[in-house]
């Protein structure tokens, strides 16, 4: 019995989790409020300093709390890495070479600057040399858990300041290992007692600097890994998919791929949101991105909820109600200093006024990663104790105001001219695929049209299931992805809000109406071209709302017709027009099945058409 109940309390805490995302969540949309407030004040509420005081006088209380924070951050690592695989999907090695300078030149500069100002800035308020720069690099860094969904929500991850904002956070999750690496330098050094604490000898660098050889053979090892396992591995998932063995599989690869490059890359020392980008980093290079990335979304948001909650379990509102001026000031003159050295540094390497408005406040806040470097300088024994605890109190806080600062940063940049965009131009290339022409199948026929689209200077963007199909296509050089196009999310992913046209090309019938149905649902004024099989189908398909349908019969009929008219001698120039008046007639026919609300629209495309002639 004693088992089940430990069995229980086990789960205990995930139950109460899950009830407060399907409670909480809802109720800050509905409110207009960042879901991510939601989750932060749900960690306080069902932490040890909410419900759980109350649980002396009322002890069912207990079942409403969340008991093992440690289980919560374990989980929490995983949110993580997950939303750093999100991001590194979106990208490429091709966009990230683009975005170098941003990412080394301002994401670098703004480590060290920040470092070595805040440091000063402790040593002032009486800490060692050592200890200084431990809180230092520890507040120099920001939360990329929070403010690329706070961004995302806000529509900026797309836009001048979404770029330089993720450039200078990847140049921050670049920088936590060598930071680790440093704290450990100097904890030898105070350790070894060769000189007196707080100041640093060079005697100890080189073997610490050594651990840094397994951090760049696992790095390499997981690209190379990659490079040669990831696209067999989701082919075969496909295939197997394909033959009806479901959509779990896919979502258990891609569960495999992000755990699986986070341990490796955290058993060679460097951490796991670095490793689970750059899996997604190699995953972006193939055709099975789209999938994949509707695969991991549920799992993303759940986990980087439970990061949330963490956050929020973590703040000690005993010690914050000893001195909530200390522990706010300190918060406050944090947060204003680094959001002033940011905006500094982003202005010295070119980023214009409003962006760098923008990013400056959103990465003034602490971070993550915070915890861990402050956590280290306190196990090794380099940091404070009681001051240290009071910076991790004021980097909790400074958490909770990463969607206020977003929010101020709108109302202070709608002043600003924003009539060009304030970054240079490597790294504005467009994510998405947008302004281009989707076509849905790319077996002969939608690999045909792709050809004449291409010839005549029309980017397209073309989705297929079939893993064969899109592996022909890629090695071709064509711009196919796997996935299934009747999946509304799936369409969103290929563009289909900003699509010029969506071209559904497949021969099953079935599929072909599932796509239509729900590509029109996206957008009402789609231009939508569809394959039909038939008359009768090509009536069914003007019925769901496509602009045209092209029956296979009907086409070969009048080909086969023109062809042989040609031959027997008839002038080409009086085929040509009996064959289009032919094929108007027929298109006449079909859409007067069409329903009132369905042909006025088309009718009114038609009639601008004629006007534009």
């Amino acid at each position: 019995m004693t088992g089940h109940g430990g069995a229980g309390g086990e789960y205990k805490d995930l139950v109460v989790f899950l009830a407060a995302a399907g409670v909480m969540v809802p109720l800050f949309n509905r409110l207009r409020i960042s879901p991510i407030l939601g989750f932060l004040a749900a960690g306080v509420l069902l932490g040890p300093d909410g419900l759980a005081r109350l649980a002396d006088t009322a002890p069912w209380l207990a079942w409403l709390t969340i008991s093992d924070a440690g289980q919560i951050r374990s989980l929490s690592e995983l949110g993580v890495a997950f939303l750093l695989f999100m991001i590194g999907l979106e990208l490429s090695w091709e966009r990230l070479r683009s975005m170098r300078r941003l990412v080394f030149g301002l994401g670098l500069t703004q480590v060290a600057l920040c470092t070595v100002a805040l440091a000063a800035l402790f040593m002032l308020m009486g800490q060692t040399l050592v200890s200084a720069a431990v809180l230092g690099m520890g507040f120099a860094l920001s939360s990329t858990a929070v403010v690329m969904p706070v961004m995302a929500e806000r529509g900026k991850l797309g836009g001048a300041a979404g770029r330089t904002t993720f450039s200078v956070l990847l140049a921050q999750d670049l920088a936590v290992a060598p930071i680790l690496i440093t704290v450990t330098v100097m904890a030898a050094t105070a350790l070894a007692g060769a000189t007196p604490a707080g100041e640093f000898d060079p005697s100890v660098l080189r073997p610490a600097l050594l651990t840094l050889v397994p951090a760049a053979v696992g790095l390499a090892l997981i690209v190379v890994l990659g490079r040669l396992v990831l696209r067999p591995m989701f082919r075969s998932v496909a295939r197997a998919k394909a033959r009806g063995q479901g959509q779990e599989m896919f979502v258990a690869a891609s569960l495999l791929v992000v755990v699986g490059a986070g341990l490796a890359a955290q058993a060679a020392g460097l951490s796991m949101s670095l490793g689970a980008l750059v899996a997604g980093l190699l995953l972006a290079e193939t055709e099975f991105r789209r999938e994949v990335e509707l695969s991991i979304e549920p799992f993303k948001g759940l986990l980087l909820g439970v990061f949330f909650v963490g956050v929020g379990i973590g703040l000690d509102l005993d010690a914050v109600a000893a001195d909530p001026g200390g522990v706010f000031g300190l918060a406050i003159a944090l947060t204003l200093l680094k959001a002033a050295l940011i905006y500094g540094a982003a202005r010295l390497w070119g980023v214009k006024n409003r962006t760098a408005i923008e990013t400056a406040l959103v990465l003034g806040p602490a971070g993550e990663f915070a915890f861990v470097i402050l956590g280290a300088g306190l196990v090794e024994g380099i940091a404070s104790p009681a001051f240290t605890r009071t910076v991790m109190l004021a980097a909790t806080i400074s958490i909770f105001t990463i969607p206020l600062m977003a929010l101020i940063a709108d109302r202070l940049t709608r002043r600003v001219d924003t009539a060009r965009p304030d970054l240079p131009e490597e790294a504005l290339e467009p994510v998405g695929a947008e302004n281009q022409v989707l076509i849905v199948g790319f077996g002969r026929v939608g690999r045909l049209v792709g050809e004449m689209l291409a010839e005549h200077g029309q980017s397209y963007l073309a989705v297929d299931s079939n893993p064969a199909t899109v592996a022909k296509g890629r090695a071709e050089h064509a711009n196919v992805f796997y996935g299934d196009a009747g999946r509304p999310e799936m369409l969103k992913l290929c563009g289909v809000d900003t699509a010029r046209a969506v071209i559904v090309t497949m021969d099953a019938p079935a599929k072909v109406d599932e796509v239509v149905r729900t590509a029109r649902q996206l957008r009402p004024d789609l231009i939508l071209i569809a394959r039909a099989r038939d008359e009768r189908h090509a009536e069914r398909l003007y019925h769901l709302g496509v602009t045209d349908a092209v029956p296979e019969t009907t086409e070969a009929a009048l080909q086969l017709a023109e062809n042989t008219l040609v031959d027997l001698g008839v002038p080409m120039g009086l085929v040509l027009a009996s064959i289009h008046e032919r094929r108007d007639r027929f298109r006449k026919v079909f859409q007067e099945a069409m329903p009132d609300n369905l042909a006025r629209p088309r009718r009114a495309r038609a009639l601008r058409s004629t006007t534009r002639s």
